[in-house]
């Protein structure tokens, strides 16, 4: 291990400062890492500086690089090497997926009729990635007939998919090939017809949609729907009776379909309800009827259905599950005899079935007090059983197979994790925090209980996101017992921006209320140092992605508050972001993050910017990762922000970036590289509470 003097000598590398004026509403920033962006992600300069950030993170994490194997080992340890996925049977056919020993990819597999026929390989993840540093299958699809497949593929980690297609009677590759698409692609029922999305090659924004005949050209595709909606979102499905092609219109507050049968791919998509302001809605469908999750006049969504011919004329729209202020209707499911809700009250989940026949209903019992239950792959709309996936912070993941009419409960699957995990040595709690201004945030928390004691001595590891009405569930992390099989803590604060509680608690941490994600994350970290859950000197957070953003600005507005840092691919950089058209995915988050050509929302987030609001100021420790190919948050922007924290931070704590140069938006595509990254993050922190002693 090295001494202190020698790892005084261990230098982060310079980057130099080149200052650029930016201006708007009539106030300038200056930027003086700028030049740090190179779309092309070619530049020598850069590139060799980001290396040099990569070699000085090995160097200063040297002491502890077999803390980091032996934590990387423990990770992989967790893998159960030979694995495969609940068959599904769809169309016939039980499709799977599988993994075999030191494989880093699945194989993807199928059987004709029962489970004891041959097996028929689809695709192999591993063979398909020979040759490639990164690799990534987007989405599959078989055509109604069962005979040909397409499927998408990403090898650069950007998130720009090539669509390819295979005769599954032969295994021949045919010719036909798809670029630059969003990975989406769905058969029309003719079995020779499929319908995909192109990308603008700059923004990356989907906008497109083509249609194809197989052994034809890419440039004969017809375009049969161009978005001229930036702030919208272009996806594409087909019902689960396979009789209609859907277009997903989705924004930040208003979403939209347009349908097409099917049978009848040349002909054209019609809305299936003229495009309202702050208006989403979803559709299923079942026989004749549509059925539609709204928020129109109902914030928490209700569910109504209609008959296709009447879809846009609302006054026909009959109620089928009303609006409750204190109930979120999250998804739901349809099938012949059965609608099966999937709610949230208080940020519990419920799922009730009911009988479409007779109006009877019961709802399905689960086994733990904080839980996440979501529906698993159900294709078909014929099936007398619902598959549940189920998860809480102490229970692997489980498939659960309901009797929709007896409620009668079959455990199908429950992740088996290697190395002796024993459920009873690990204890979990929900309870909720008095923020600042009065509000009630609820937090999850696990720990293993022969080596917590609530007298204020345990590390916590803190985590949080807040954004985009995602919600990050109380789910179990075979990862996550390296942490609390060594003391720590965990917590996911689930803060305002989320949507645990309802679309109220989204609208709450949007826009001009994005500051609320902020300082509930502050009051959790507070609380439960004050509460006795944590030590008040070995807090540690962490968030990716917009948590990643959470991470910027929680360290500029309370550093004292923790002894260490992650942040991961961070959105860090709002208000230069949010002001370039040209990067991907800003004109489709003005609705999220406000829009800063508008002199207010400019004023607003620049006040919580983590990169214009860097200070000279004491900093926690920080490892700060990205990937050179991210598509989501550009690595440039993370590269600034470590840049101008060199500059600015006034104390001698570590400052860390590591740049994945071969990955995108989620790091490492392989199950087993994957837990590289997160065995750098945890021997990081672990290191931290080393130095304590």
């Amino acid at each position: 291990m090295l001494n202190d003097q020698a790892l005084e000598m261990i230098k982060p590398p310079f980057v130099k400062k080149q200052p650029r004026t930016l201006e708007h509403h009539g106030h300038q920033r200056i930027d003086d890492y700028y030049w740090l962006r190179d779309d092309s992600r070619e530049d020598p300069e850069i590139l060799s500086w980001l290396k040099a950030e990569n070699d000085y993170t090995d160097a200063v994490m040297a002491p502890y690089a077999p803390l980091r194997e032996s934590l990387y080992q423990e990770l992989i340890g967790r893998i159960k090497k030979d694995d495969s996925t609940v068959p599904v049977l769809d169309n016939g056919y039980w499709y799977y997926t599988r993994y075999s020993g030191d494989d880093e990819y699945p194989v993807h597999a199928r059987k004709a009729e029962t489970l004891d026929n041959p097996e028929e390989v689809l695709l192999d993840g591993n063979k398909l990635a020979e040759g490639h540093e990164f690799f990534s299958i987007g989405n599959m699809d078989v055509s109604l007939n069962n005979q040909l497949l397409a499927w998408s593929e990403d090898t650069v980690g950007r998130r720009i998919y090539t669509v390819y297609f295979k005769n599954l009677l032969t295994g021949e590759l045919l010719t036909d090939r798809l670029e630059q698409t969003t990975g989406d692609v769905v058969w029309a029922a003719d079995n020779r017809t499929v319908f995909y999305i192109r990308q603008d090659p700059q923004t990356l924004l989907g906008y497109q949609v083509f249609r194809h005949t197989l052994g034809t050209e890419q440039k004969e595709d017809v375009l049969v729907y161009e978005e001229q909606d930036k702030s919208f979102y272009t996806g594409i499905d087909r019902t689960r009776d396979d009789s209609t092609l859907l277009i997903n219109h989705d924004s930040t507050t208003q979403c939209a379909v347009s349908l097409l049968d099917a049978t009848t791919p040349e002909g054209n998509f019609t809305a299936f309800l003229p495009r309202e302001a702050n208006h989403e809605y979803d559709i299923a469908k079942l026989d004749d009827w549509y059925y539609i999750r709204t928020n129109w006049q109902a914030t928490n969504f209700r569910l109504m259905k209609v008959k296709k011919a009447q879809s846009a004329d609302k006054s026909a729209w009959q109620e089928v599950i009303p609006h409750r202020d204190n109930v979120y209707l999250e998804d739901y499911l349809l099938f012949k005899d059965a609608l099966v809700l999937n709610e949230k009250e208080n940020g519990i989940p419920r799922i009730r079935v009911i009988q479409l026949s007779t109006g009877k209903e019961h709802q399905l019992s689960f086994d733990d007090p904080v839980f996440v239950a979501h529906f698993s792959a159900n294709p078909s709309v014929d099936a007398p059983r619902v598959r549940i996936w189920y998860s809480s912070m102490t229970t692997p993941d489980t498939i659960y197979e309901y009797d929709l009419f007896t409620g009668e409960r079959e455990q199908l699957k429950q992740k088996e994790v290697p190395g002796g995990f024993t459920p009873s040595n690990y204890a979990s709690e929900r309870l909720f925090v008095t923020a600042t201004d009065g509000t009630e945030i609820p937090v999850s928390l696990v720990w293993r209980t022969d080596r917590f004691s609530k007298d204020g001595t345990n590390p916590l590891y803190q985590y949080g996101y807040g954004a985009y009405g995602y919600t990050i569930e109380p789910y179990f992390s075979a990862n996550r017992l390296s942490l609390l099989d060594r003391g720590f803590v965990y917590a996911i604060a689930h803060i305002r921006g989320g949507q645990i509680l309802g679309r109220p608690w989204y609208e709450a941490g949007r826009q001009q209320q994005k500051r609320n994600s902020f300082t509930d994350f502050i009051d959790v970290t507070r609380a439960l140092a004050a509460e006795g859950y944590a030590d008040k000197n070995k807090v540690f957070a962490s968030g990716g992605s917009a948590g990643g953003l959470l991470m910027g600005a929680v360290v500029n507005m309370a550093p004292e508050l923790y002894l260490g840092i992650n942040a991961d691919v961070p959105f860090v950089d709002v208000v230069t972001t949010m002001l370039d058209e040209s990067l991907p995915l800003t004109t489709n988050e003005y609705d999220e993050w406000g829009n800063p050509n508008n002199k207010t929302d400019y004023d607003y987030m620049l006040s919580y910017s983590p990169y214009d609001n860097v200070q000279r100021q004491d900093y926690p420790n920080m490892l700060v990762t990205t990937g050179l190919h991210d598509s989501q948050v550009q690595y440039f922007e993370p590269a600034k922000w470590v840049a101008k924290l060199r500059e600015y931070k006034t104390d001698d704590n570590k400052l860390l970036f590591y740049t994945n140069m071969e990955a995108g938006h989620g790091g490492a595509s392989g199950r087993y590289q994957q837990q590289k990254e997160l065995a750098l993050e945890y021997a990081f922190f672990l290191s931290l509470l080393d130095q304590l002693q």
